[in-house]
């Protein structure tokens, strides 16, 4: 009982941690995480291991849906020392980034770790990943065409 309360208190915060890690790289994740020092023990209880996944997608967003092709998913799942599991999946054959979010997962789960996470992992990461979409779009704006149409004179 004692776990089920650990994981619903963990709910939304662990979405957005798990959210913010899966876009992140697992290089700039690695950094942030060496910022909360040693990490504790973790006992792998499932891979990583690399496997595929269908991609759909939708015409229109609201059209029919159609296999679009597949994407390779690296899955992790660790136990901590306490008994606190975790679990991540991460898009493409990253094992190193799937058992590092893993860790971060039942860290964040344990409760203990929530405010470093937060200030080491989290919050430089999400800021990086907003600053991305940003420099993503400001480029898109810069060749953006407007077409429009000019009307002839009454010859």
């Amino acid at each position: 009982m004692a776990e089920a309360e650990t994981q619903s208190e963990a709910g939304p915060g662990l979405k957005r941690l798990m959210d913010v890690l899966a876009a992140s790289p697992g290089v700039k994740i690695a950094a942030c995480a060496a910022a909360l020092g040693d990490l504790p023990e973790a006992m792998p209880v499932r891979g990583p291991e690399i496997g595929l996944v269908m991609v759909r997608g939708r015409i229109g967003g609201d059209g029919a849906p159609f296999n679009l092709g597949e994407a390779a998913v690296t899955r992790a799942t660790v136990r901590l020392a306490g008994g606190t599991v975790g679990h991540a999946y991460a898009l493409g054959q990253d094992r190193a980034k799937a058992r590092l979010c893993a860790v971060l997962a039942a860290m964040w789960s344990e409760g203990a770790h929530r405010d470093d996470i937060e200030a080491q992992v989290l919050t430089p990461l999400a800021a990086a990943r907003a600053e991305e979409v940003s420099r993503v779009k400001r480029e898109a704006a810069a060749t953006r065409v407007d077409f429009f149409t000019m009307v002839r004179g009454d010859d």
